[in-house]
């Protein structure tokens, strides 16, 4: 599982997704979430305004990403 950290309590989805260098741009946010590659905590997601804190799993694609 790798590890990505943030510097404020919460972030969103589409924000973590980049700052995890997994898109390039804001708008191929939308195309993972429409495929249904992605997951939070175990949970199928579709909002990339979806808040995220410290402890959550994200899923892209059976990569498994932790937010610190």
């Amino acid at each position: 599982m790798r590890e990505v950290a943030i510097v404020t309590d919460s972030i969103r989805l589409g924000q973590f997704l980049k700052l995890a260098d997994l898109v390039d741009v804001g708008s191929d946010v939308k195309s993972l979430l429409q495929d249904g590659v992605v997951s939070v905590n175990g949970l199928a997601e579709d909002r990339r305004g979806r808040q995220l804190v410290r402890g959550d799993v994200v899923t892209v694609d059976g990569v498994d990403l932790r937010v610190t």
